[in-house]
């Protein structure tokens, strides 16, 4: 608005100028030159004032472009580095449920195996009792076979084979009898065979 005034009075003292001119009149024209003059240097010295708040202007306008561009390469890297952090939470969240689903696995299998001990345990308590039992009296009747029939068997056979040495008096005699072959009345009366009848 300012440099609009000084124009239109830069034309009006052209006006005045060329009418001085006109009516030849010096004075008047020195004093028009010299305000014109002024007028011109005041143009001037305002053109540079303008001009350097223009590049002061531009220089700002440069600067927070620069600072937002960075900030856009800040936001940029910064949003990768969220991506990767929240890959990151992902990767272990599921390690951790497949870690979870592992322990109760784990959990069971040891718990399974603690019942399973826990089975063996009764079971080797129930063995004892029997060997306890069992073993003596099944020892003390091979021992009274043993002393009626003189015969010393051998346990580790196949089953349909029956091996063993009859000790007579005077003489040992070797058993090996294959039972599927021979009636059990066969068999018995040949065992019976060795038996001695004197008391």
């Amino acid at each position: 608005m300012a440099q609009g005034h000084k124009f239109q009075d830069l034309e009006e003292t052209g006006e005045v100028l060329v009418s001085f001119i006109n009516s030849s009149q010096p004075e008047k024209l020195r004093q028009v030159k010299n305000e014109h003059q002024a007028l011109f240097d005041q143009h001037v010295e305002t053109k540079k004032i303008v001009t350097q708040i223009l590049k002061d202007v531009a220089q700002i306008e440069e600067n927070a472009g620069q600072r937002l561009l960075d900030m856009e390469e800040e936001k940029k890297h910064r949003e990768k580095e969220l991506e990767s952090l929240e890959e990151q939470l992902r990767q272990c969240t599921a390690k951790s449920q497949i870690t979870d689903s592992e322990l109760q696995f784990l959990q069971r299998e040891l718990e399974s195996l603690r019942n399973t001990e826990h089975e063996l345990q009764t079971l080797q308590s129930e063995v004892d009792e029997d060997t306890t039992e069992v073993i003596p009296s099944a020892v003390y009747v091979a021992q009274v076979y043993y002393l009626i029939t003189k015969i010393k068997w051998e346990y580790d056979t196949q089953p349909n084979i029956l091996r063993g040495v009859h000790y007579g008096a005077d003489l040992a005699t070797p058993i090996n009898m294959d039972t599927s072959l021979r009636s059990r009345s066969d068999v018995s009366d040949q065992l019976w065979g060795f038996v001695s009848t004197e008391w």
